[in-house]
């Protein structure tokens, strides 16, 4: 027995070409069905739990876009194949990605951005990176930049763009393997010295297996190193683990990672999960597709203590953003999930629990939804944790993006992130990306339609 949900468009995985799609539930599960009149049907888990669907779609904010488009194109002009942003976008930017290089130092058999191990193609310079970072400070009111590639690591400028950077944003993250970082202690207290607010550390599990599989080498001993050498880079290094989730590859480490990451709460500031995407040099493979709610029934199997219940949309983030200023993270609720550990103060062992133990994440959201930011600043008092209404309600009265920094380092956060490749895109979500590429030509180009359409190109 079917249940509609919802009509939409996507691509086709062949010609990607623009084609109908609906959302249905299925044996409790959402699935998106599609028909390409040259390739045929095809059809995809979309999320494995409906009811959670249900809730997350219940729990939505939408953030207007805010953004002064420097649009490249008209509104709907051949959406997606045409994006700039165009005026009908309507997420704003929170997170500008640049790619500094397609270089790598490795050649991972899964990469969404099939970026090579060769090293021969031509780099943006650094005036060209410089121009998309203004870009961006210019036409959006993004959060932060995200260097990205390739290997940015592979850049000998890589220090000097950070810091031009955090001239203009107060949050800078640099992606990495960690393979340079592991190396050298030196480059690690170099790239934080110039500005760098989180690496984004690629950890694919707490063994090498997955790494051989993903990587295609022994990669733990490295990425242990890469942590223990950013100890040492300066009074408040900060790293968030990215593991590349793969059914049957590394989905049952998921518990055992973060605990990895409560081991080491010193320096890790979170773990970001991301599903695989089966674009790039990633073939597709149905067994293998791993949704947001599979993420989520993994930590709570295999941790015990974090439930489903104690995750919510990423649109909820909106609430600390909004309140520095900041673009509110306006993504379709299906994008992903978030969640934060409260560490207890026990000098003996750490006691995490989920934030929703002490605040009523679901009232808050309500209360934002329905009256803003000033009747918000009552509700936080109700939190029962001193030191978290302390934290909180000084984030909502000052606008300070140190003080939302310095609550995110008495917390761990817990997220996934599902990006989306041409088998399950949906261009309903694709409007409402919030992660944004930035282009050489000036485009500024939503995640999920640069990785499988115009980078192809």
């Amino acid at each position: 027995m079917r249940t509609a949900i919802g009509a939409t468009k996507s691509i086709c995985p062949v010609c990607h070409r623009v084609i109908d799609a609906h959302l249905y539930e299925e044996g409790g599960a959402v699935y998106i069905a599609k028909n390409c009149p040259e390739h045929g049907h095809f059809k995809d888990l979309y999320w494995s739990d409906y009811q959670l669907y249900r809730r997350f779609e219940a729990q939505d904010i939408r953030i207007r876009n805010v953004n002064a488009v420097n649009a490249k194109s008209e509104p709907n002009a051949n959406c997606p194949f045409a994006c700039g942003l165009c005026p009908s976008h309507e997420s704003p930017t929170v997170l500008g990605i640049i790619d500094v290089t397609n270089r790598c130092n490795l050649r991972c058999p899964v990469c969404f951005a099939g970026s090579n191990g060769h090293g021969y193609d031509k780099d943006p310079t650094a005036d060209e990176i410089k121009a998309i970072i203004d870009n961006f400070a210019t036409n959006t009111n993004a959060a932060g930049i995200q260097f990205s590639g390739g290997e940015p690591t592979l850049r000998a400028d890589l220090p000097e763009l950070i810091a031009y950077a955090r001239r203009r944003f107060e949050h800078v993250e640099v992606d990495t393997n960690g393979i340079k970082m592991a190396q050298s202690a030196e480059y690690c207290r170099e790239i934080e010295s110039a500005g760098t607010s989180v690496i984004y550390l690629q950890f694919d599990g707490v063994t090498d297996l997955p790494y051989e599989k993903l990587r295609g080498r022994k990669l733990l001993a490295i990425k242990k190193k890469a942590i223990e050498n950013h100890r040492k880079a300066g009074p408040k290094p900060a790293i968030v683990l990215v593991p590349t989730l793969v059914k049957g590859v590394n989905d049952d480490q998921i518990g055992a990672i973060i605990k990895f990451a409560i081991e080491n709460r010193d320096i890790i500031r979170g773990v970001n999960f991301q599903p695989v995407s089966f674009c790039g040099r990633t073939p597709y493979r149905a067994s293998e597709r791993i949704t947001v709610s599979d993420v989520l029934r993994a930590i709570e199997e295999q941790t015990g203590f974090i439930h489903k219940s104690d995750f919510f949309p990423p649109s909820l983030m909106s609430m600390l953003l909004t309140s520095i200023g900041k673009s509110g993270v306006g993504c379709h609720f299906a994008c992903g999930a978030f969640s934060y550990l409260v560490f207890l103060d026990d000098k003996r062992e750490p006691k995490p629990e989920p934030i929703t133990r002490y605040v009523d994440m679901e009232r808050l959201a309500a209360i934002y939804k329905e009256r803003g930011k000033i009747s918000l600043i009552a509700a936080l008092r109700n939190i029962r944790l001193e030191l978290l209404k302390k934290l909180f309600v000084s984030v909502i009265k000052s606008h300070d993006y140190h003080d939302l920094s310095a609550l995110h380092f008495k917390l761990l956060f817990i997220g996934t992130m599902h990006f989306m490749d041409s088998y399950n895109f949906d261009l309903e979500r694709l409007r409402r990306c919030v992660i944004h590429y930035g282009l050489p030509d000036g485009r500024i180009v939503p995640f999920c339609s640069y990785n499988n359409i115009h980078r192809r190109v």
